[in-house]
């Protein structure tokens, strides 16, 4: 990827597929030996049956045709249209996206890796005035078209990127906030990866976000900060090499992709898609029942993963649902130690007196940028 600009607390990373043009050549290519493939069958298959027929002959033809006349109407596709444009059917396209999420997750592993970056989590200055504090880095991601250019006046200039993808991303690093997780992923990204990346995420609700009406799936991969992050490092030209032989397998045996997701459970995954698919079919009673339990099996998960370090285990009976603690710093720490996407779901609901509205329609509206 390609850093493109310091938005002050933000970087906008580019990972270029290439110009519509090359993308819409490329998509021609791979069209054209998918039709040539089923053509070449269909014809053997016919011969085998020693059967001819002018009717079928000509729809093979019109098909051929259609992909043609397609790819060539591609061509003048205005801004708007861009978005029919199928990138997952690219050459090398689910690895291309692979890599680009895997980069961020290793960003991500990085920084709490990074001995320099670490001590200054220690630096009494960074904390003065606002308590203490540490570096750290949210991730939203979004795929789709961009125009490319130079913005600017005679006194400043910036290359940079215009497209409603762009601020897609950027609603999606936001979002991260409100379901406290570190990695939030459109719909559009999640299409784009292997089978083996797209198990690794979870789905977490069904939105649309300010400025656009698109209804969509959100996804994130469960990165926890690990305090051992530095008993899995590798040396630059090991990291290389581990590139250049990039395999889907990674996400099931990279020792950092693995360490991140230590805490997510077989039975957390099932208790929270069922609370979840509960929400958004309205039956929201059940749905706060089934996401409680999963925000305690997240909470407990962690208990026993070693995360808790300022409580005592005598606290841990108390904390062990969302409100049995009066204090309001075990409280918080509680908090902190659950499921964030459950919470989320689970104080939106409850917002809203715990019943679906009649008019609920399976998604909801993220208000804030």
């Amino acid at each position: 990827g390609q850093c493109n600009k310091n938005l002050g607390g933000a970087f906008l990373m580019v990972y270029k597929i290439g110009a519509v043009k090359e993308v819409i050549e490329k998509l021609q290519q791979a069209e054209a030996v998918i039709f040539s493939r089923r053509t070449t069958k269909l014809r053997r298959r016919r011969s085998r049956r020693s059967i001819m027929s002018t009717t079928k002959t000509s729809t093979l033809h019109a098909r051929g045709s259609s992909a043609t006349l397609a790819g060539a109407a591609a061509d003048k596709m205005s801004g708007s249209h861009l978005d029919t444009i199928d990138l997952s059917s690219l050459p090398g396209m689910r690895a291309f996206t692979d890599r680009a999420l895997l980069g961020l997750l290793k960003t991500f592993v990085g920084i709490h890796r990074d001995k320099t970056i670490l001590e200054w989590n220690d630096d009494i200055r960074l904390g003065l005035g606002v308590g203490a504090a540490s570096i750290n880095l949210l991730f939203g991601m979004d795929a789709g078209w961009a125009v490319e250019g130079a913005v600017g006046s005679e006194y400043k200039i910036d290359a940079t990127y215009l497209s409603p993808h762009v601020n897609m991303a950027s609603r999606m690093m936001s979002a991260t906030k409100q379901y406290g997780v570190h990695f939030l992923l459109s719909e559009r990204v999640q299409k784009l990866l292997s089978e083996n990346a797209k198990g690794t995420l979870r789905h977490l609700d069904t939105v649309t976000v300010k400025g656009s009406s698109v209804q969509q799936k959100i996804f994130t991969y469960d990165a926890k900060v690990r305090h051992d992050f530095f008993l899995y490092s590798r040396t630059e030209s090991q990291a290389d090499l581990d590139s250049e032989r990039y395999s889907t397998s990674i996400w099931q045996t990279d020792q950092d992709l693995c360490a991140m997701r230590s805490h997510v459970s077989d039975e957390f995954i099932a208790a929270f898609t069922r609370g979840r698919d509960e929400y958004l079919a309205g039956n929201w009673p059940q749905a706060i029942e089934l996401l409680v339990q999963a925000d305690n099996l997240m909470f407990q998960a962690q208990v026993e993963e070693g995360y808790v370090t300022s409580m005592a285990e005598s606290s841990f009976r108390n904390l062990n649902n969302l409100n049995m603690s009066d204090d309001r710093e075990e409280s918080q720490e509680r908090l902190a130690l659950g499921d964030g996407p459950s919470q989320n779901l689970i104080v939106y609901m409850k917002s809203r007196g715990g019943v679906a509205p009649r008019n609920w329609a399976g998604y909801r509206a993220l208000t804030s940028k």
